[in-house]
């Protein structure tokens, strides 16, 4: 499957290209984004692609796989992503935290179309939500993880730092649902707004700088 792959480098987790998806996919997600998945036929989805429909099932067994494989796209995207924000500044749970509320704000806004898919999930199977539900617990760990050694470090305020996490990524992905490239707004202005707004949640009213350089010992 395309899209889902991680990148060579670390600063790679900043940059948006195109979402690489096979041609499948691609219709997939165009057919689910413009009439959701209830309204989505395999027909139609087929049809774009140039393909018949036992054709198309060769390559996925049903509509539902269809929207499996998509969710998968998007849930390990954000995930490799959020794991690399948090790897830049291991010994800085405020720089983390910054970095990781980036990562998932800027995927939400540059992902409009897959980041709508989180409202289909009624749709899914129980064996394909469980696995959708442990890829999304990986993120919130990062971040659980994160808030929580903040915490202890005196650098957060929180006093449950599990249910601040969820509410914080249930905030992050609502972007999805309501931003559009054509309004005022770019991805980065999106995501500094939410950082500011998700650093006062964590108790903390100033943007976090750089650790200051040592002084060097006089001889």
């Amino acid at each position: 499957m395309q899209g889902s792959a991680e990148p060579d480098t670390k600063d790679d987790w900043l940059h948006f290209g195109p979402l690489e998806l096979s041609p499948i996919l691609a219709a997939a997600l165009d057919v689910m984004y413009e009439n959701g998945y209830h309204g989505a036929t395999v027909r139609d989805i087929a049809r774009r692609v140039g393909l018949t429909v036992p054709a198309l099932y060769y390559h996925h067994e049903s509509k539902e796989g269809l929207f499996a494989a998509l969710l998968e796209v998007g849930t390990g995207e954000v995930a490799w992503r959020v794991r690399s924000a948090a790897e830049e500044t291991p010994d800085r749970p405020d720089l983390q935290f910054v970095n990781v509320i980036r990562a998932v704000v800027l995927h939400m806004a540059h992902r409009t179309r897959l980041a709508a898919l989180d409202q289909e999930l009624r749709y899914l199977s129980p064996r394909n939500r469980q696995r959708y539900a442990a890829r999304r617990k990986d993120v919130e760990n990062v971040l659980v993880e994160i808030i929580d050694t903040g915490t202890r470090e005196g650098f957060f305020t929180p006093h449950d730092p599990h249910e601040t996490a969820r509410a914080l990524l249930g905030m992050c992905q609502s972007v999805g649902r309501w931003y559009s490239a054509d309004g005022p707004l770019t991805p980065d202005d999106v995501a500094e707004r939410y950082i500011d707004i998700a650093l006062m949640t964590v108790g903390i009213a100033k943007r976090p700088g750089p650790r200051p350089a040592r002084r060097r010992r006089s001889r």
